[in-house]
């Protein structure tokens, strides 16, 4: 497993930098108000505030030298956030488009432009976690290594861990729940009602929320979601979350926040044992879970060492698993 080249690491770093300033910007556009224009009522003109692409509006009373004044400065300051993110997005292109030339891990595009849209709305970390496939590149991009050849080759979905608590408002960030999100992306996407835990576009891109029994209670209703909540998915709430900026293909980029690499990690070694898994998908849990923990072990992963206080918590379920790992590879955990 080597490591990154000096212009491997540049790259992403660069690459890091311009997508965290778009995302202010973008933060900061939906902050404004969605319009705000004047309108002619019976020979007076009065300053309204657009508040959607339907039209709907709120007066902000007739004008006046201080909504003169808010007029100007509201169209300042848009005409201001939408040069400077069109300008962070350009430089996010460009650099994503020389990651790829240098071969460093990467997204699917879908998945990037759905997770840069929960990144905008505040709900990445807070509530949306990455899990499967998609997490990979986050976890070499952490390692400074590509850490499965191939392993990090994710299928046309998208595994998303709900993981807002009860501290968390029970909609995303700013009322957008997890269908009205992706919807800001692509139209298209709409909840499968034969498989409803599942969200999918017309391109067939698949979006999967997966719902540890501790959180059920939070999940937005409004999505008619209907998850069936499983004890494995608690497993990828413990511990210390990696998040990294990754590349995508075919253009831009989205923020990785990816659970624990060792709780992934042990996580991915119980699926790859059980007998429902299809061989094709344990396979890869199981390459993927062994070059995570060789990671952790060779100190690829600092912030997530093997401790004694890591094995000490982990349940019944997944203690055999750890052990046989533990045992064939002649390991003992640290203090």
């Amino acid at each position: 497993m080597p490591s990154f080249t000096d212009e491997q690491s540049r790259a992403l770093a660069n690459l890091a930098q311009h997508y965290d300033a778009w995302v202010g910007y973008a933060r900061r556009m939906r902050g404004l108000a969605y319009g705000m224009g004047w309108k002619t009522i019976a020979g007076k003109e009065y300053l309204y505030e657009i508040r959607d692409r339907a039209g709907n509006a709120t007066s902000l009373g007739p004008r006046s030298p201080e909504n003169e004044v808010r007029f100007n400065a509201y169209q300042e300051t848009k005409d201001d956030l939408k040069e400077r993110t069109r300008s962070s997005r350009a430089r996010i292109e460009e650099t994503s488009a020389i990651c790829r030339a240098l071969r460093v891990p990467l997204l699917n595009k879908h998945a990037a432009e759905a997770l840069a849209q929960f990144d905008v709305n505040e709900a990445l970390g807070p509530a949306i976690l990455v899990a499967g496939t998609n997490a990979m590149p986050a976890y070499s991009i952490e390692a400074n290594r590509r850490l499965v050849e191939g392993g990090d080759l994710a299928t046309d979905d998208c595994d998303l861990v709900w993981a807002a608590d009860s501290t968390t408002l029970l909609v995303l960030e700013h009322g957008k729940s997890i269908l009205q999100t992706l919807k800001e992306v692509d139209e298209t996407y709409t909840v499968n009602e034969e498989r409803p835990f599942q969200i999918r576009n017309r391109a067939a891109y698949e979006v999967e929320i997966l719902v540890p029994p501790s959180r059920r209670g939070t999940l937005p209703a409004r999505d008619r979601l209907k998850p069936v909540p499983m004890p494995e998915v608690e497993w990828l709430l413990p511990g210390e979350r990696v998040e990294q900026v990754v590349p995508a293909r075919g253009g831009g980029a989205a923020r990785v926040v990816a659970p624990d690499p060792r709780w992934f990690a042990v996580q991915k070694l119980w699926l790859s044992a059980q007998a429902k898994r299809s061989r094709l998908k344990a396979s890869k849990d199981h390459r993927q879970a062994e070059a995570l923990l060789d990671a952790c072990v060779e100190g690829y992963l600092p912030r997530h060492r093997l401790t004694r206080e890591f094995v000490a918590e982990l349940p019944d379920e997944l203690r055999p698993i750890w052990n046989r790992w533990a045992d064939e590879r002649g390991f003992s955990p640290a203090a």
